[in-house]
């Protein structure tokens, strides 16, 4: 991310140890199977929305646009919520989405 939150510097910088272990889970997880960094993000980006984890979906969102995901696909990957979890929570993760598409 080209800018990552300070919440997330302030625990690295004062847990380094786990930090380092959480980044480390997630490069393993990442090389754990055939997904490319764009599909796996655009999963993860599904995943956060149905969880309604709103920091999740924002932090992902940028991540799958990092990884060469397109804004269509982004929303799209959201749209996928719908039948799953309900348009009421599709609709609030569209909106987290939409936030940090219309500023990229």
């Amino acid at each position: 991310m080209s800018k990552l939150p300070k919440r997330y510097l302030k625990f690295m910088e004062t847990y380094p140890e786990v930090g380092a272990a959480y980044q480390a889970m997630g490069a393993a997880v990442g090389a754990a199977g055939p997904l490319d960094p764009k599909t796996a993000a655009l999963v993860k980006v599904g995943i956060a929305v149905g969880a309604k984890m709103e920091g999740a979906a924002r932090s992902n969102a940028h991540k799958a646009l990092e990884a060469g995901a397109t804004p269509d696909e982004i929303r799209h990957a959201v749209l996928q919520a719908t039948t799953t979890v309900g348009f009421p929570t599709m609709m609030a993760g569209m909106s987290w989405v939409d936030d940090v598409l219309d500023k990229s």
